[in-house]
């Protein structure tokens, strides 16, 4: 074999190498980039789980069958929902709102239910627009709760699930009771009522209603104070209470 030969020979050898190694590589890009972005014109599923690269959960698209518990920092509490929806999650793979909705009807009764929420760290939700509906008799609006901050939503669900293995009787009621006590309360609501009147309702720390706004079914506005019971005592504009009467 002659010099020119041997390296035209070699320089084919060299070409079939870098040929198919530039093969390779589109081959393998080609691979990534569809396996990364796929595309569907239509997909039918019962749950979708969003997660971040390290496997965090961030996100949940679920049917009422497949709808999760209460997760916290990657902990699921079982906690029967009863509705299909969405769930946000924050870093820590705790829950930190979501989106629920759904519908029942049983013989001539029904009831209807929608809610945005978004939770307080560490908590549960603090602030939410809500639809809740009874055979016709509806409520919808904002709601503002003032949540704890020295009881974790977890320490909160431990206790809860320890108080529900106690026996029935007073001392498994006084425990519940008292734990209710510590998640918080209602501070403000502003909507409709099932009254059909538009109210705006503020609440003391305890969740007692203090002050209320209402234009009521027939257009009638007044002002209601309350005392710590839950009595009016004056409403403007001026109309006398039964007990100022």
């Amino acid at each position: 074999m002659t010099t020119d030969l041997r390296r035209d020979v070699r320089v084919l050898q060299a070409y079939a190498l870098v040929t198919t190694l530039a093969l390779l590589v589109l081959g393998v890009s080609a691979f990534r980039s569809s396996r990364d972005a796929t595309r569907f014109q239509e997909i039918t599923v019962e749950r979708i789980n969003v997660v971040d690269t390290n496997g965090t959960i961030r996100l949940v698209l679920s049917n009422r069958a497949r709808y999760p518990g209460v997760i916290i920092k990657g902990k699921e509490y079982p906690y029967a929902r009863g509705q299909a929806g969405l769930l946000f999650f924050n870093e820590e793979g705790t829950e930190d709102g979501g989106i629920s909705y759904g519908a029942t009807h049983r013989d001539s009764a029904y009831e209807a239910s929608g809610e945005l929420m978004f939770d307080q760290y560490g908590q549960d939700q603090t602030v939410g627009l809500e639809y809740q509906d009874q055979n016709g008799r509806r409520t919808a609006g904002l709601h503002v709760w003032d949540r704890p901050d020295g009881m974790p939503i977890d320490r909160m669900l431990d206790s809860m699930a320890a108080i529900r293995r106690m026996p029935d009787g007073p001392t498994r009621t006084r425990a519940m009771q008292a734990l209710q006590a510590l998640t918080g309360a209602t501070r403000l609501f502003a909507g409709k009522t099932p009254d059909r009147a538009a109210t705006v309702v503020l609440a003391d720390p305890r969740g007692r209603s203090r002050l209320r706004l209402v234009v009521d079914s027939a257009g009638s506005p007044r002002i209601d104070f309350l005392d710590s019971a839950g009595r009016v005592t004056t409403s403007l504009p001026g109309v006398a209470t039964d007990a100022q009467r």
